[in-house]
């Protein structure tokens, strides 16, 4: 036979389509062309292919030999092709039969001894590969990772003589077995129980895990304001399955798959504010996701807000609304998820006493206001609660009593967040304007309060509904059927601090 088919899958985002491997071999001067739009390292994976084949004991072909990645129209890059490429050789050849190519799915980068290495990646081609019905052969480095999809028939081979081995019924390859390692939180996890007073701002924090919305706190140096940030994802609501695997697929083509160390957990980012907006949102010329994307389903923590660049946060106000980027190329465009949950801090002046009691500000009004025009308007306005922290008063840091721990609070989030999932299938914060209407209506007095605040803050028609949002997260956290009086006004609270 002197043309074979292996399947494959690409890497386009977090979606991973179909590529099939066509070798023919005919006539002519010797020699491998690699055709369906290849980048350099596809094109360099005929030398890889020949030195492995060669070592493991095969003849290669003195013919003619035309590899087609079809569709031709989608970009094809990294080493993941080797594998497949190889099969398809050997098969075309006669040294392997091509029925059993049929059944399966590979993907796998080759050495020049033939040994299998990792790739990116691996965990968006194994859940399309579950879909289509085939089973899956990856390199041993992605067993573990390849073996989060439970409803895949996963194979995890060291070397193109193994494959081979399997293919022609000598030998079983073994199933791909998860890591022995916990995806839960460890028991050394941070503790809201550390945090010395500041009620109002831990109130604000359970606020925030408990419908998803978006916290700014604002303080001098040392109030806490990194403190808490850090015990958010301990009181947010565990993952579900389905999440931990969309993450976990995001965390594969950014080419973290291989540390599964917690991985049903919610993401913490914190980039540092001398992020760039590639590094945050993502790109590249092979795009690959940000920070806005890695934490999917988490939290994205910005410390010294102002001091990001003003270009990097701007980027951030399309994911905040719409959940997703889509990274746009010239020869490519993809599309991540990035539904994240933004908490910032930030000081309230370059020296960062302005307003303390004792007078240390030296800070000139003009110095005051620039450094909080960096962060500009629309962005403040995608922000639901804004909350000023305070110095944290002698006594209260000496108390004994440790405050509320995160068990505790984390129990009152999870009872609110499944009323919210029970009426509209999300959290409060992902609501859209109708469904905020429809789920946040308010009785004549409350809507009279309401007008009021709109017309004194001057609140924009995002605003509006954002406050809505937050008021209906209060009443949940209540077990309130009804938007009361006093939930509006908390709400609206959020919303009175002015950094412009």
């Amino acid at each position: 036979m002197s043309l074979a088919r292996v399947y494959s899958r690409a890497q386009d985002g977090v979606a991973a389509p179909l590529v099939t491997c066509e070798v023919h071999l005919s006539g002519g001067l010797p020699g491998t062309s690699i055709v369906g739009l290849p980048e350099t390292a596809v094109k360099e994976a005929r030398d890889r292919v020949r030195a492995a084949i060669l070592t493991a004991r095969f003849d290669y072909p003195a013919r003619r030999i035309t590899v087609n990645l079809a569709p031709a129209d989608l970009p094809k890059d990294g080493g993941r092709f080797d594998l497949p490429i190889a099969l398809g050789i050997l098969a075309a050849n006669g040294n392997l039969p091509a029925a059993a190519l049929a059944e399966h799915e590979f993907v796998g980068e080759l050495a020049l001894s033939g040994e299998l290495r990792p790739i990116r990646g691996v965990l968006p081609a194994v859940l399309r590969a579950a879909r289509s019905g085939r089973r899956v052969i990856v390199p041993r480095g992605n067993a573990a990772e390849a073996a989060l999809v439970g409803a895949a028939d996963v194979r995890a081979a060291d070397t193109l003589l193994d494959v081979c081995a399997h293919l022609a019924g000598r030998a079983e390859l073994p199933v791909a077995v998860a890591s022995d390692g916990s995806g839960e939180a460890p028991e050394d996890e941070p503790d809201l129980a550390d945090v010395r007073g500041q009620p109002q701002a831990r109130r604000a924090l359970e606020l925030a895990a408990a419908g998803m919305h978006n916290l700014l706190l604002v303080g001098p140096p040392g109030t806490g304001k990194t403190l808490l940030a850090s015990r958010l994802p301990g009181i947010l609501p565990p993952l579900e399955e389905d999440e931990a695997i969309e993450l976990a697929a995001i965390r594969s083509v950014a080419g973290l798959g291989g540390d599964l160390h917690g991985w049903k957990r919610r993401a913490f980012r914190s980039p540092h504010h001398t992020a760039s907006a590639v590094a945050l949102v993502g790109g590249g010329s092979i795009p690959r996701p940000g920070e806005v994307s890695l934490a999917h389903h988490g939290v994205l923590f910005l410390d010294e807000l102002p001091e990001f660049d003003r270009h990097v946060l701007e980027v951030l106000r399309e994911p905040l609304e719409s959940g997703r980027i889509v990274i746009s190329r010239a020869a490519r465009q993809a599309e991540f998820p990035a539904r994240f949950q933004l908490v910032a801090a930030m000081n309230p002046c370059p020296c960062g006493y302005a307003g303390d009691p004792s007078g240390r500000c030296r800070c000139a009004s003009e110095q005051v206001a620039r450094y909080r025009s960096r962060v500009s308007g629309p962005l403040l306005d995608r922000i639901d609660l804004k909350l000023e922290m305070p110095r944290v008063p002698l006594a209260e840091l000496r108390a004994e009593n440790a405050g509320e721990s995160s068990a505790s609070v984390k129990a009152r989030v999870c009872a609110a967040r499944m009323r919210q999932l029970r009426r509209a299938g999300k959290p409060n914060a992902w609501l859209g304007n109708r469904e905020a209407e429809r789920d946040c209506a308010l009785r004549s007095s409350e809507r009279h309060l309401f007008d009021r605040a709109v017309e004194r803050l001057g609140l924009s028609a995002r605003a509006y509904h954002r406050v809505l949002r937050l008021a209906r997260t209060i009443a949940d956290l209540a077990d309130s059927d009804r938007i009361e009086a006093p939930h509006l006004s908390e709400a609206i609270q959020y919303r009175r601090l002015d950094l412009h």
